[in-house]
C-alpha cells in the first residue's frame, strides 16, 4: 500500500512539474508582451493582419490590449521599411504581403524620417456595448 500512495504521489509530481501544468499557474515573470487569449501562431497572425489593415487604411478601431501589442509590432516594421534596401524589402515581405511593403515603404516610411520613433498614436473611446472591453482608435501619426 506504501510502494502504491509513493507512486502515485511520484506521478503527480512528475505530471504538475515536468509536463508544465504547475507552471502555468505561476506568475508570468520576465515574460513580455500580451497572450490575448490565442496560441503564438494565432495572435502573431493577429498582429501581422491588423499593422497590414493599418498601413493601408491609415487607422483601424480595436480593443485596447490588441492596440498596446500592435503598437509594438507596427513601429518595428515602419522602422525597418525607413531603410529602403533589398534585404529589408525581403525581411518585410516575409510578414507582409507585396502590396502593403510597397505602399509602406514608399508612402508610409517617408512621412517618418525626421521621426526617431512614436509613428503610432492611441486615441480611447467608450466601452464597447456588447462585453465592456476599452475600444481605441490607433492611427498612424500625421
Amino acid at each position: 500500500m506504501q510502494f502504491y500512495i509513493a507512486s502515485l504521489l511520484a506521478y503527480i509530481y512528475y505530471v504538475s512539474f515536468v509536463e508544465g501544468e504547475y507552471l502555468s499557474e505561476n506568475m508570468r515573470k520576465r515574460n513580455k508582451g500580451r497572450i490575448l487569449s490565442r496560441p503564438k501562431n494565432q495572435r502573431e497572425a493577429l498582429l501581422k493582419t491588423m499593422a497590414t489593415s493599418l498601413f493601408l487604411h491609415g487607422k483601424i478601431k480595436t480593443t485596447e490590449a490588441k492596440a498596446k501589442e500592435l503598437r509594438v509590432v507596427a513601429e518595428k516594421f515602419i522602422t525597418r521599411s525607413k531603410d529602403n534596401t533589398i534585404a529589408n524589402r525581403r525581411i518585410l515581405a516575409k510578414s507582409l504581403s507585396g502590396l502593403t511593403v510597397k505602399k509602406l515603404i514608399d508612402e508610409v516610411a517617408p512621412k517618418f524620417t525626421q521621426r526617431q520613433g512614436g509613428y503610432t498614436r492611441i486615441i480611447k473611446m467608450g466601452p464597447r456595448k456588447s462585453d465592456g472591453a476599452k475600444m481605441v482608435i490607433i492611427e498612424l501619426v500625421k
